[in-house]
């Protein structure tokens, strides 16, 4: 009979499924006594795959002590090696994923000068999906190779290799594009995570940096989903590129009769009264005038995208209420003329 001794061997596998149990419990205890972010992130995503692995390798021991027929055996340890090649692939796309977890709470975007910060999860981000993908490649490839029908495949198809390389060259062209593309943004680094952008008047930050495409998320909060290659070949703006300081502006008009002095001095009280100004620019001058205003320019210097913008309403929303309620007659006017009895009015209304 084929199932003679099965007692003995039940017994080993249990013992061998007993001492993986243990295994796995001991390195959960034994991440349990680390502390830190790193090791939290470490026990969540660590889990899973010891659990498989530790059944995996209970299975690859007792299976040759089981009395089972040829028939029964032989796919059972296939699949156990189809297994152990998956788990494999499993625990470096989990070690790549935790080392950047690691270097995403290291490195936070989320300061005001962040652009090492940046450019390091930029480039970390992009060359993860790159091995994720290089490795699950490799893992498929590895598990079919374990068929012995797709190695004779396989070995038949080396006749006709110019053409089905051509083929595959073409069905892969664009994922090789993109690829190639994510990669060389990686490296030269035209745009990073957490960078201030304008693409097509769109105004956003940039949220994530994929293989194919880049998501830029919107000051509405709506999504644009660029492809890699786009950003390559179309010009955009980059307000973060070289750090997040930026200057603001905004334009007043006012009359002829206008008192610069009052404004500038009353643009320094709001920038010192502003947490937004960086405390370094801070200029007003008259950068224009036609036949009935003049054009004033506030130029101050902020921190980043987000203080500029509300450091700019606000400066032109206290200036403006500055002309109203202590120099009304200095804000845009007509003037009307009178002589020898005679109303002329000016050549400009409003």
């Amino acid at each position: 009979m084929p199932w003679t001794g099965l007692g003995p061997a039940a017994i080993a596998v249990a013992l061998a499924i007993a001492l993986a149990a243990a295994v796995y419990v001991a390195c959960l205890v034994l991440l349990g006594r680390l502390t830190g972010p790193a090791m939290m992130q470490m026990r969540v995503r660590a889990r899973r795959p010891v659990l498989v692995l530790s059944v995996s390798v209970a299975l690859a021991v007792g299976l040759p002590a089981l009395p089972l027929p040829p028939s029964v055996r032989l796919p059972a340890q296939h699949l156990v090696s189809l297994c152990l090649i998956g788990l494999l692939a499993w625990a470096m796309a989990v070690v790549l994923a935790l080392v950047e977890d690691v270097l995403s709470r290291r490195y936070d975007v989320s300061l005001a000068d962040n652009l090492l910060a940046r450019k390091i999860q930029t480039r970390f981000g992009v060359l993860r999906r790159a091995a994720v993908a290089v490795v699950v490649v490799f893992a498929v490839a590895a598990m079919l190779i374990t068929f012995p029908q797709v190695r004779v495949l396989g070995t038949s198809l080396l006749a006709s290799a110019g053409i089905v390389g051509v083929i595959a060259g073409l069905a892969a062209q664009p994922i090789l594009t993109n690829l190639f593309a994510g990669l060389q943004i990686a490296v030269t680094e035209p745009i990073r995570i957490d960078d201030v952008v304008v693409i097509n008047g769109y105004w956003g930050r940039v949220e994530e940096i994929d293989l194919a495409y880049v998501v830029v998320r919107v000051w509405d909060l709506r999504r644009l989903v660029l492809p890699l290659t786009y950003l390559l070949q179309q010009p955009f703006e980059n307000w973060t590129y070289r750090g997040s300081a930026l200057l603001g502006y905004v334009y007043v008009y006012a009359d002829y009769t206008v008192d610069v002095d009052a404004l500038r001095t009353e643009l320094d009280r709001i920038l010192r009264h502003s947490p937004e100004w960086d405390g370094q620019t801070a200029n007003l001058q008259m950068t224009g005038a036609d036949e009935r205003t003049v054009q004033l320019r506030a130029l101050f210097g902020t921190r980043n995208s987000d203080e500029r913008w509300n450091l700019m309403v606000r400066v032109q929303e206290l200036l403006i209420r500055y002309l109203r309620l202590h120099a009304p007659d200095q804000l845009p006017r007509d003037r009307l003329v009178l002589e020898t009895g005679r109303a002329r009015s000016g050549p400009h209304r409003v």
